[in-house]
């Protein structure tokens, strides 16, 4: 019953979602897991992007974010995707480095220790006389060690 209740929510949640945004299937296919194991990643998952929305990425205050840190397993592994995500959200044009929202789009499992994620960060566009809002699609990588989910940054 749970199972089919879990499938149900993410079907339900991957149908939302237009043939052009969706996350390419990796090359070994997809897996379905455990309700449990879903449900964890997704927990963390979202403390995590929840915590990236109205932060600014150009401040200490965000670069020593004990909150964002714990969703690594090494510090490097933070110091890598935060410069990333930075250099992105600067490139994108994102004024302040700040997104406004952070939407996880879609998850898949590549196996039972592996979740590709398709993340889509809205900002106001910081370029003079752009009154509009500019976008960034990330795929990020996540892993399941030690009893937990971590971002794995550099491993798509």
């Amino acid at each position: 019953m749970r199972t089919a209740l879990a499938t149900a929510v993410l079907l339900a949640l991957l149908g939302c979602l237009s043939a052009g945004d969706r996350l390419p299937a990796p090359p070994a296919g997809t897996v379905g897991v455990p309700p449990e194991l879903a449900l964890a990643f997704h927990r963390r998952a979202d403390e995590f992007y929840g915590r990236l929305a109205q932060r600014r990425f150009n401040t200490l205050e965000t670069y020593k974010d004990l909150v964002l840190r714990k969703h690594f397993r090494t510090v490097d592994g933070f110091y890598d995707y935060y410069a990333d995500l930075a250099e992105k959200l600067d490139g994108a044009h994102f004024r302040k480095s700040r997104p406004v929202s952070v939407e996880v789009q879609e998850f898949l499992f590549e196996d039972l220790r592996r979740v590709r994620v398709q993340v889509r960060f809205v900002g106001h566009d910081g370029r003079p006389l752009r009154p509009n809002r500019t976008a960034l699609i990330r795929l990020d990588q996540w892993e399941y060690a030690e009893g937990d989910w971590w971002v794995a940054p550099g491993k798509l």
